[in-house]
């Protein structure tokens, strides 16, 4: 059941992140959580919309894990967007900033941890 819980929390964290990232990248608050000038907003959107449909498609595999279900046919599925989500993290902790590691990859090797055993 956590595990679920905690799927469910990834998934909708990064369709949040999709939408700032594809929709609202120039707008105050996408600046704001990505620390972004106007500037810098206005030259990035595209790119910023590449990598917000990225973040959906994280999110549609871990939809698609708990449609499945996770103690069944989802198992599978939810593993692989998770160990994606924690890749992508780690990475762009990395290579952009570190605050991605806890927003990001922490959360969802915790999601990998419950699932992988059965909570």
């Amino acid at each position: 059941m956590v595990g679920v819980v905690l799927v469910a929390l990834i998934a909708v964290l990064h369709l949040y992140i999709m939408v700032l990232e594809m929709l609202l990248w120039q707008s105050p608050r996408a600046r704001a959580a990505f620390g972004t000038s106007v500037e810098f907003a206005r030259a990035t959107r595209v790119l910023a919309a590449n990598q917000g449909l990225y973040n959906g498609f994280l999110a549609a595999g871990l939809l698609w894990a708990l449609w499945l279900g996770i103690g069944s046919g989802g198992f599978a599925v939810a593993l692989f967007f998770l160990a994606c989500v924690v890749v992508a993290g780690v990475f762009g902790a990395l290579t952009a900033s570190r605050r991605i590691l806890f927003v990001q990859a922490v959360p969802g090797a915790l999601a990998l941890l419950a699932v992988l055993v059965g909570w």
